[in-house]
């Protein structure tokens, strides 16, 4: 499992009442047609990971400033957040940049980090993935 797993499955996995941003409306029968109609998919509750991120934010001691630092972000979510761990991120989410200039790697990887949420079913403020 990569790290990019670890992230989703911490904050799409976590147990809050106010985690869910809305439930899937429920489908409404249409009228029987002639062609049988494919059985629909399952929809997949969207997560708001700003309500999840700042609820485990304010169950922790540490003052960590998730919106901006991917490692204040991972040790939110009390992952590795070691330059070893971040490289590792870093390749899995396709940085083609220079993985020594940390602060620029670490930048991309928080932007990057927010898009992949939002791309997999999260609710993701505008202003966490610029």
């Amino acid at each position: 499992m990569g790290i990019f797993s670890n992230i989703y499955n911490k904050i799409f996995h976590h147990s809050s009442d106010a985690a869910p941003a809305a439930t899937p409306a429920a489908a409404t029968e249409a009228p029987a047609a002639s062609a049988p109609a494919a059985a629909p998919a399952a929809a997949v509750p969207v997560v708001d990971v700003e309500v999840v991120l700042v609820d485990l934010a304010s169950k922790n001691a540490e003052k960590l400033n998730w919106r901006t630092s991917i490692v204040d972000l991972m040790k939110l979510l009390q992952l590795d957040s070691s330059l070893a761990s971040r490289k590792e991120l870093a390749q899995e989410l396709h940085f083609t940049g220079d993985t020594n200039d940390s602060a620029s790697m670490n930048i991309w990887l928080h932007r990057q980090v927010m898009i992949k949420l939002a791309e997999n079913g999260g609710k993701v403020p505008e202003e966490l993935k610029n």
